[in-house]
């Protein structure tokens, strides 16, 4: 199986990779790029323009959350209905090219915290199958995938709280292979070098310490400390940037 996660509006190196697909491929999440934070490029600044966005970014980054929300605000006064409407069109789109790209790829697709699942849902084509979470037999091993992203205080709409991750995977029970949107709570896979957001989720660490899978894949975390890491018998792996790389991972096998 091939293992990808943060797409975020890569489509065109989707499409290239779904072309040469000879294996199931998993998507863990984030489909649509609200903002590069390498680049500032995303959806926001085609709203708003990147100067704004690079000010935006340096008070979240900075976790001043009510100052990024002033921002917004001030921003948008006056206009508010415009900019919601052309907002959700370009939502709207990155998602219709997204779907596009997955034409034919036979894939299991979960999603992230910044993933809007209705209009996923909406636009994954047929042969596709969308994940909330749940048990799969793929290629032999017992796979578990859940979706969303932790609570980070930005109020996006793929966002779970621990507790409610704990009882999705809970509800999983023991697997072969772990596959989730985000990282385990552990230090050095949950820090985003570039982005500065410590991201993990303490359910997940505490299900693999439990349960003790082969492995875990998981994205979110762009650019990692570290992009593996042993948790008893298990293997944790981050599965790669796909914005940034084009690449997806090959399972190992048995």
């Amino acid at each position: 199986m091939i293992l990808v996660a943060d797409v975020h509006g890569a489509s065109d190196k989707l499409r290239r990779l779904v072309a040469r697909l000879d294996q199931p491929l998993l998507v863990l999440g984030d489909l649509i790029n609200f903002t590069d934070y390498r680049t500032y490029e995303g959806i926001l600044a085609d709203l708003a323009g990147r100067d704004f966005v690079r000010h935006l970014v340096e008070l979240r980054m900075e976790r001043r959350f009510d100052e990024a929300r002033a921002l917004w605000d001030s921003a948008s006064k006056g206009h508010e209905a415009e900019l919601r409407e052309r907002l959700a069109a370009l939502i709207d789109a990155a998602y219709a090219d997204i779907g596009a790209a997955l034409t034919g790829a036979g894939a299991y697709v979960t999603y992230g915290n910044v993933d809007r699942v209705d209009l996923l849902t909406r636009y994954l084509p047929a042969g596709n199958e969308f994940v909330d979470y749940g048990l799969f037999e793929i290629e032999g091993w017992k796979v578990g995938i859940m979706g969303g992203g932790v609570a980070s205080g930005l109020n996006v709409p793929g966002e779970l709280a621990d507790g409610d991750m704990a009882g999705r995977l809970d509800a999983l029970g023991p697997v072969d292979i772990l596959c989730t949107h985000v990282a385990p709570g552990i230090p050095a896979l949950q820090k985003d070098v570039v982005g500065g957001m410590s991201k993990g989720s303490p359910a997940v660490l505490d299900y693999i310490e439990r349960h003790q899978p082969r492995f875990h894949y998981f994205g979110d975390i762009h650019q990692p400390q570290a992009t593996q890491w042993w948790v008893g018998a298990t293997l944790c792996r981050n599965v790669g940037y796909f914005r940034a790389t084009g690449r997806g991972l090959h399972h190992p096998g048995a």
